[in-house]
């Protein structure tokens, strides 16, 4: 129960934190949040890394992750998102480009292909896969310095983040009263297909309560119910696929948490791990399947 009551009263803090940065911030405040994030989670990404006893290049990632969601950023702001995947690749090519040269003075690393991989894989894992909340928060609207998020991003990115959060509630919920059978014990020895199921059932529910709630209106994007049930069943799976995704991470590094920095829920990157896979995945279907009205 005293888990219970740190994870909520975290969950709480966090969500107030989104929430006042989201719907009040200028837009330049919330990259600054967004860029804070990153850093952090990278920290806590090459700190496991570091336990597997392979060497990585941390501050170089970091640096890395910064000018990629910046540049996202950038394009975004002042060019409309056009031709952002291309400014990216460029950006990343970048990154490994200068992996690569970092390695070449180096005499005493015995793992040079192990540090360059793991590195990379840090920007692909984090800023990366993080950089879809700005394209999700950005894509849709009119935006500037300074003011606040538009409608449409603020919209998608509250519905992403309740339906999969409301995910990893419900499978905590249902598995610490009735989990008895083991999801991937050799994984995550706490996860169970009641906590699993659960997890869905709350996923789907929330996804079809902000769909009547919201009239199926996103702003400027329109969510039918057919939209409702799918998101509300693959979000919460993506969601539980980045959970075990780290845990194969934390596995590795032979951590329990990425970190201590929020209490009853470990480091950041294990209130991120969720919400990783599954925003690419609702970035794309917005952009693909749902009408702009």
């Amino acid at each position: 129960m005293q888990s219970l009551n740190k994870r909520i009263y975290s969950s709480l803090i966090l969500a107030g934190v989104l929430a006042l940065m989201i719907l009040r911030a200028p837009v330049l405040l919330v990259f600054a949040l967004l860029a804070t994030i990153v850093i952090v989670a990278l920290l806590e990404f090459y700190a496991i890394i570091r336990q597997t006893g392979t060497p990585s290049y941390r501050y170089l990632g970091i640096a890395g992750g910064i000018v990629l969601i910046g540049t996202t950023f950038y394009v975004y702001i002042f060019n409309g998102g056009a031709n952002a995947a291309e400014y990216e690749l460029a950006v990343l090519f970048g990154i490994f480009l200068a992996l690569c040269i970092r390695q070449f003075p180096q005499k005493l690393n015995g793992q040079p292909l192990g540090t360059i991989a793991c590195t990379m894989l840090g920007l692909l894992y984090i800023p990366f896969l993080f950089n879809f909340f700005i394209k999700l928060g950005l894509a849709w609207d009119h935006n500037n310095f300074f003011s606040s998020v538009g409608l449409t991003g603020r919209l998608l990115s509250f519905y992403l983040i309740a339906v999969v959060k409301c995910t990893d509630i419900g499978a905590f919920l249902t598995g610490s009263r009735f989990g008895k059978h083991k999801l991937f014990p050799r994984l995550s020895p706490g996860k169970t297909w009641e906590g699993f199921s659960g997890g869905m059932l709350f996923g789907l529910l929330v996804s079809l309560s902000l769909f009547f709630l919201c009239r199926g209106h996103f702003g400027h994007k329109l969510m039918t119910l057919t939209d409702a049930l799918v998101l509300g069943i693959c979000l919460p799976l993506l969601g539980m696929a980045g959970d075990l995704i780290e845990s194969l991470l934390k596995r590795a590094g032979g951590a329990k948490d990425a970190g201590t920095y929020i209490p009853g829920m470990g480091g950041l990157l294990d209130v991120l791990d969720s919400l990783l896979t599954a925003v690419p995945f609702f970035y794309f279907y917005t952009l693909w399947f749902l009408p702009t009205i």
